[in-house]
C-alpha cells in the first residue's frame, strides 16, 4: 500500500512539472548592467563588461558603483521617464530593477551633467 501511494504522488510530481513547462511557464530573463561613476570624472554603463550601446525592452537590474560623495548616477529616457539610482553624498552600491520601454537613454551625474554622462538605445 506504501509502494503505491509512493507512485502515485512521484507521478503527480512529474505531471505537475511537465504540465507548468508545456502550457507557458514562461521564463522571465532580466539583464543585468553595471554602472559606475567616480571617483574621478567618469560615469558609465556596461552589459557584459563592455561598454553599452543598444538593449532589448525589458527588465533590466541596474547594479550601480557610486565611488565619490560629489557625484550621484542618473537615467533619463522616454515619455518623460527620470530616475536617480544614487544621488549626492551617497557612495556606495545600489542595486535597483526597472521595466525599460524602447527608445533613448542617457545616464549621467547630474551635478555635472555637461561632461559625464552617456547614452544607448532600447529596441522592442
Amino acid at each position: 500500500m506504501k509502494r503505491a501511494i509512493l507512485v502515485v504522488v512521484v507521478l503527480a510530481g512529474v505531471a505537475s512539472a511537465l504540465g507548468a513547462s508545456a502550457f507557458g511557464s514562461r521564463k522571465v530573463t532580466t539583464v543585468t548592467l553595471v554602472g559606475t561613476v567616480g571617483p574621478g570624472f567618469t560615469i558609465n554603463l556596461k552589459a557584459g563588461g563592455k561598454n553599452l550601446a543598444r538593449l532589448k525592452a525589458g527588465t533590466v537590474t541596474f547594479v550601480i558603483h557610486d565611488r565619490a560623495s560629489i557625484h550621484a548616477w542618473s537615467l533619463d529616457g522616454p515619455n518623460g521617464f527620470a530616475k536617480d539610482l544614487t544621488t549626492v553624498p551617497f557612495v556606495g552600491t545600489k542595486t535597483v530593477t526597472l521595466k525599460l520601454k524602447a527608445g533613448k537613454y542617457k545616464f549621467y551625474c547630474p551635478p555635472h551633467e555637461p561632461t559625464m554622462f552617456g547614452h544607448f538605445q532600447v529596441v522592442a
